[in-house]
């Protein structure tokens, strides 16, 4: 495509957000002609900045007639559902739908090398391994994606032969045309957001685009699915049992190889080895040693917000696991504790159910329930005997979490429902969690 595509061109953003106002910003350095829409209020200075930049914003639930044959290209907020009024007139006018990781790829310089990052569990970890140990190498390293810092803000810092580790959902692929990668990891693939997608099928689909034209693929040998989807790759490592990279007696394997012995590894779990795994294998091709990747793993104390500890307060444990946001991910989080375990569970209500979570209940002592999906989980629970409390709120939750706690127990905050209801994404979510367990006891 070329970065010519984006000159001299006029622009509809569906969406603002983080990666709305990060594109829209960039192709304004280009001449472009930029109109940014959304149905909710906005970061008042993001609005400002972008209208002193000549860009059009425009608040509005009904964003339709705004959009007419004028335009050259849509770019859609990953979050809005590709059936979308925008997106379905858009195909009638034969206007281009693409997304802002589309975009700032086509305004890269040509010899980067992309490492892209995908599956259902485990992304973030695994993508903020990879970073973590190419830049302890001292190799020019970025980090961004769908883990915080849209690709669109990267690309002026991006120089040629520069490496670039980004988090790749299943919603950004979508919307790709250009982009490729040359190495994808793919950590494992289950059932989830199935209502964005509607079925497994599409889901895993859009998941596998992206190993389309790849140099190299790592993939999960343990997953079923990874390895369905990903039969045509013609160069892949594997990582899992009997692996290109695997776990055997506490020691970890790069071809036949001991890299790392677990024992020092900070991060502990099977779901933790594995995404390490998926990292050395990523690590490797770009000659890292052994010895920097241990350094890495004996600091490295996980990401915000996934099994994060918090505190502990008269014996009781607080863990924040808020970007649990489906059942599989907390079935993560409680297969990592022996302890008894107080569960929170509850957010936005996608109607899913919670059975999934029935074989890995054994250690959950109380289940209490919070937000929208808190009936609903109270229901559950009392069908299938686990003693439950409802609440209206996260304050609620963990107040009465604390309350029913005895010494020794874990207390966990693993929704495995998205966060919408009552907080703008899971961070929110978990940082209020965390501002609340520490006024625990004050």
């Amino acid at each position: 495509m070329g970065d010519i595509m984006f000159e001299n061109k006029k622009i509809f953003v569906l969406g603002m957000a983080r990666s709305g106002y990060a594109v829209a910003k960039l192709l304004s350095h280009y001449h472009n002609k930029i109109l940014v829409t959304d149905g909710k209020e906005q970061d008042q200075n993001h609005v400002k900045e972008l209208e002193k930049l000549g860009v059009d914003v425009v608040i509005t639930p009904d964003p339709l007639s705004l959009l007419d044959e004028t335009y050259n290209y849509v770019v859609k907020n990953p979050g809005i559902r590709f059936d979308h009024p925008i997106c379905i007139k858009a195909k009638e006018l034969k206007i281009p739908v693409i997304n802002e990781v589309e975009v700032a790829y086509n305004l890269l310089p040509k010899d980067v090398h992309i490492i892209s990052i995908t599956g259902s569990n485990g992304k973030t970890t695994t993508t903020t391994l990879i970073y973590e140990i190419l830049k302890e190498s001292g190799l020019p390293v970025h980090l961004g994606g769908n883990i915080g810092i849209p690709l669109s803000e990267l690309t002026k810092e991006v120089k040629s032969g520069d490496i670039l580790v980004l988090e790749i959902s299943g919603h950004q692929q979508h919307d790709f045309v250009n982009f490729k990668s040359e190495i994808v990891v793919m950590t494992n693939l289950s059932p989830v957001h199935l209502d964005f997608f509607g079925d497994y099928e599409t889901y895993k689909k859009n998941k596998s685009i992206i190993l389309k034209d790849c140099v190299l693929a790592i993939l999960n040998k343990n997953n079923e699915d990874v390895l369905q989807v990903s039969k045509d790759v013609k160069h892949k490592y594997y990582f899992g049992d009997n692996g290109d990279c695997r776990l055997e007696s506490g020691v970890i394997y790069y071809h036949d190889k001991p890299c790392v012995k677990t024992e020092d590894i900070k991060i502990k779990g099977e779901h933790n080895y594995e995404n390490i795994m998926a990292a050395i294998l990523v690590s490797k091709e770009f000659g890292v040693s052994d010895t920097c990747i241990t350094n890495v793993l004996k600091k490295f104390g996980g990401v915000e917000h996934r099994i994060e500890l918090v505190r502990e307060v008269n014996g009781r444990t607080f863990y924040n696991d808020s970007k649990s946001t489906n059942c599989t991910s907390t079935i993560t989080a409680l297969k990592t504790f022996k302890t008894p375990v107080i569960l929170l569970l509850g957010g936005l209500d996608r109607g899913h159910s919670f059975d999934d979570l029935i074989p890995y209940m054994k250690h959950v002592k109380l289940v209490i329930s919070f937000g929208q999906t808190g009936m609903r989980i109270k229901d559950w629970c009392r069908n299938n005997n686990y003693p439950v409390v409802m609440t209206d709120s996260l304050e609620q939750a963990v107040l009465e979490a604390y309350h029913e706690s005895a010494k020794g127990d874990t207390i966990l905050l693993s929704p495995a429902c998205a966060s919408w209801d009552q907080f703008k994404d899971f961070e929110q979510r978990g940082k209020i969690y965390k501002e609340i367990v520490e006024r625990i006891g004050e």
